[in-house]
């Protein structure tokens, strides 16, 4: 058995690594130095010199994309999300409950559903997806962001990068498609919000700090749902993202064109962005190269009022507080949140948030484990997906 298992290993894998290896089409971590990008930075914009000559571009970046990172071979999923809502309290003005959502058949989505109490119609919704660190989506700063966002009136769903958290039917890391199946599960949140009854399809944002910022101006490119995005400490003209689930397949290059992080920013034009930057990261150019290349997307729609820079030149790589409160008013203005539900000291005050232990938010326990049917193993999923 142990035989067969290695076999199945290489046989699905190595075709995948292979075909990377042969292209030559990944670019990972800091694949230039900051020069190299400032320079790069003016050749993509050598490539457009108007909004149809932008577009043109726009669509052969987001067509690498999809088909990089082989979404467009996912089988059709309709519905049947299959929601199971657990372990609801109420707090300050919001309520916190623990989620399971169906992916794919025999692949769950695990994370904390943060709605507003006592709400009436329809609210605005935003996706909480998060970064590398162990078990991220317990953390505090997931749970201030997560609450106060509710409180002023959004149904928010903290859901765990695959591999981290309760999501622990793959091995992420040894993953080659974890960029495809976090992208995926990122769709079926956002498809699950748009589903619920008490949100507004119209008013949907998404934020997340480093892997989570990477995720968030990945599916803001390619789904048009989103209303607003906002990717805290992590557009760089120069870092590509060092995880295989943000640049372990192909989607920065093909055989026609080059490009990266900034660009794949740019697609949320003419919608709404903030890019969060600070001054101890490969985010440290952003108010010198990467922002003013955006703006100038954004001019070509009229559009040069929504989109923002937040630069904390004196902090270091981190969703803290100083870069929740610009998000929280730059999601306030665009989502149209309710900033009166939260005191002002002159910005917002976390105080009233309650921080659950860590076992509180779990979503698998005793009472609920894992469904019996969930896929185990990187091998099974791949088997099941059965991608070219």
């Amino acid at each position: 058995m142990k035989k067969f298992k290695l076999f199945l290993t290489a046989f699905l894998i190595i075709p995948f690594l292979v075909s990377m290896a042969q292209d030559d089409m990944l670019c990972v971590g800091h694949h230039w130095t900051p020069d190299e990008a400032n320079l790069k930075m003016k050749e993509f914009a050598s490539t457009w010199n108007d909004k149809a000559s932008w577009e043109k571009r726009a669509r052969m970046i987001r067509e690498t994309i999809i088909k990089g990172m082989k979404l467009d071979q996912m089988p059709p999923i309709t519905g049947n999300f299959n929601a199971r809502i657990t372990n609801s309290r109420e707090f300050d003005g919001y309520i916190v409950e623990n989620i399971r959502l169906t992916s794919f058949p025999g692949f769950y989505i695990t994370g904390n559903l943060y709605r507003p109490a006592n709400s009436k119609g329809k609210n605005a919704a935003v996706l909480s997806p998060h970064g590398h660190l162990k078990d991220k989506r317990l953390k505090e700063d997931v749970q201030y962001r997560c609450a106060v966002l509710a409180k002023m009136g959004a149904v928010v769903l903290a859901y765990d990068m695959i591999g981290h958290g309760d999501s622990h039917q793959v091995d992420a890391h040894g993953m080659p498609i974890a960029m495809l199946l976090q992208t995926w599960n990122s769709k079926r949140v956002l498809e699950y919000l748009i589903s619920r009854p008490d949100v507004d399809s119209e008013r949907i944002g998404i934020t997340g700090g480093s892997g989570g910022a990477t995720q968030t101006f990945i599916l803001t490119a390619i789904d048009d749902r989103i209303t607003a995005s906002v990717p805290c400490v992590q557009v760089s003209a120069h870092f590509f993202g060092g995880c295989v689930c943000e640049s372990g397949m192909p989607i920065h290059k093909s055989k026609n064109h080059q490009t990266n992080n900034v660009e794949f920013a740019a697609l949320c034009a003419p919608r709404p962005l903030l890019l969060i930057s600070n001054g101890n990261d490969y985010t440290r150019n952003t108010p010198r190269v990467e922002y003013p290349y955006i703006q100038k997307v954004y001019a070509l729609y009229d559009a040069e009022h929504k989109v923002e820079n937040a630069h904390f030149p004196a902090e270091k790589h981190d969703y803290g507080y100083s870069k929740r409160t610009v998000m929280y008013n730059f999601f306030a203005h665009h989502l149209k949140l309710s900033t009166g539900r939260v005191s002002w000291e002159p910005t917002v005050n976390e105080d009233f948030v309650t921080i659950l232990p860590e076992n509180q938010l779990r979503v698998y326990t005793d009472e609920n484990p894992m469904p019996a049917d969930a896929l185990k193993g990187n091998e099974a999923i791949m088997e099941y997906l059965n991608l070219d």
